[in-house]
């Protein structure tokens, strides 16, 4: 066994082309890490599907994108993680990197991370190589005649390998992008791209309109897409710990702990889970137990100020003032200048009078 992604904690954005999530978790468990769906708090790299090309507009993607960017320390495509995971070939060796390849290509920066979080590229990072520097030629090119990073990612994984485009000429017609050699001019057809895996193709159609609804509000209804996710992927943590979100919402709360138990047994480290199910219990006055899940969370994550305060709280209205008042000063190491931390000063003041009166 290796440790090659030893610590590492990997969150999967839409349904993997070459294997289920589970296959792809149990190859990152055999090399130190954990892959899991969606971007749980202490997630270190997030992994870009192709397959939201599909399912999801350009603004959907580039916010989602953009949201990973203020969370993740690193962000890969789903032919990176496959490297990672030691199931696809490294591309030949390059030497260019990305600001040189911006600069000899004309592509905005944007564009260009984008394209290569979509695997545009044959490199999903920098060093890229000569051939990519061909490919970001070509989809300036591209650019410049009206397409975007969206449309053209969308079609040209439907030729095969990005590398066998640097032997076609790309031309924009309208909408569409068309590849022509010496013989032929074919349209890349965006549609006919990105075959998913039998296996993966339910639970994330269920997890994206669940997602949809919970947005919208439409909590009953996202609770039960997430159960049928959950159902389709008994090894996916991310579904029961989402129901259980929707569930709380609506008052569930028994259903919510009984979510949250079911996404803490898939994936004892996912902290989030420890923690929503801790206030839960809070909620149902099972404050022992509820202690136990908050004190959980924070040995998960020492730096998780909520759960850090919440167990402070906890220790306050089961009358430990003692542990009460040191819970709260450690919450003002992590978090001195919020409104939280104001609260937590009047916390220790308060625990310190109840303690000489009763003293």
């Amino acid at each position: 066994m290796t440790a090659a992604l030893a610590g590492s904690s990997i969150g999967v954005i839409g349904a993997l082309k070459a294997f289920p999530l589970r296959a792809a978790a149990r190859r990152a468990a055999d090399r130190g890490g954990r892959l899991h769906r969606g971007l749980p708090r202490g997630t270190t790299i997030a992994v870009f599907c192709r397959s939201l090309l599909l399912r999801h507009s350009a603004d959907e993607i580039e916010h989602r994108v953009d949201a990973a960017n203020d969370t993740v320390a690193t962000r890969i495509s789903e032919s990176g993680l496959m490297r990672l995971l030691g199931a696809l070939d490294v591309s030949a060796p390059g030497a260019i990197g990305r600001d040189a390849l911006v600069e000899q290509s004309g592509l905005p920066e944007r564009t260009l991370d984008m394209l290569a979080l979509f695997d545009a590229f044959e490199h999903h990072a920098e060093p890229f190589s000569f051939r990519d520097a061909i490919l970001a030629r070509k989809y300036a090119g591209l650019i410049h005649n009206g397409a975007d990073w969206y449309s053209i990612a969308r079609a040209v994984h439907s030729i095969g390998p990005v590398g066998s485009l640097t032997a076609l000429t790309l031309e924009t017609h309208g909408e569409r992008i068309l590849a022509q050699d010496a013989h032929s001019l074919a349209e890349l057809d965006g549609q006919r791209l990105l075959p998913l895996p039998q296996q993966d193709d339910a639970a994330e159609d269920y997890f994206a309109h669940a997602e949809t609804a919970e947005a919208e509000g439409m909590f009953a209804e996202a609770a039960t897409l997430y159960a049928h996710c959950s159902a389709t992927d008994p090894a996916d943590a991310t579904a029961p710990f989402n129901e259980g979100n929707c569930r709380r919402e609506l008052g569930q709360y028994e259903d919510a702990v009984t979510a949250y138990i079911t996404a803490i047994k898939r994936d004892p480290l996912m902290v989030e889970a420890w923690f929503n199910c801790g206030n839960v219990l809070r909620e149902l006055g099972r404050l022992s137990a509820a202690h136990d899940h908050l004190l959980r969370a924070v040995e998960i994550d020492a730096g998780y100020a909520d759960a850090v305060y919440n167990i402070a709280a906890l220790n306050y209205e089961m009358g430990r003032m003692d542990e009460a008042a040191a819970g709260w000063r450690r919450y003002l190491e992590l978090d001195p200048r919020s409104d939280w931390a104001r609260k937590a000063r009047a916390g220790i003041a308060i625990a310190a009078q109840n303690r000489s009166r009763t003293g």
